[in-house]
């Protein structure tokens, strides 16, 4: 599992931005993010609580994200369930790894909420090879 982990993160890593998909009641709902975390074996991802995706997670906890790797011939499709972690050793972590985040958030305010993935699972897709799911 830690190296299903680790690969879903390297490859979010290496697409620079994916995309989170959430619903708003029965309309889709989806932006770009940027920052994808392994802290304590889990897979986290950051957003504001006054944000309408974070209230969109919190009324269903069920979600979809896809990136596409630069080259543009893979991408994955990530889902599973966001999970919120009020940590302040957590949240201190992720903007340790992403200080540019520092001028935004503050481990202490009551807005940064970290989320990690459950029930993770990630389909790899290429335009060259068959499609692989692993799940962590």
């Amino acid at each position: 599992m830690k190296e299903n982990l680790i690969e879903v993160q390297a490859f979010l890593t290496a697409c620079r931005t994916f995309y989170l998909a959430t619903t708003e009641g029965d309309q889709p709902r989806v932006r770009p993010f940027g920052v994808a975390e392994i802290i304590n074996g889990r897979l986290y991802i950051m957003t504001g609580k006054v944000k309408d995706v974070y209230k969109q997670i919190i009324a269903n906890r069920k979600f979809e994200l896809c990136g596409v790797k630069l080259s543009g011939t893979e991408w994955i499709r990530v889902s599973g369930r966001l999970v919120s972690d009020e940590s302040v050793s957590v949240k201190e972590e992720m903007l340790e790894r992403n200080p540019s985040l520092k001028e935004l958030y503050s481990a202490t305010d009551d807005n940064m909420a970290v989320l990690f993935i459950a029930d993770g699972e990630a389909r790899f897709f290429s335009f060259t090879d068959p499609e692989r799911k692993i799940t962590f």
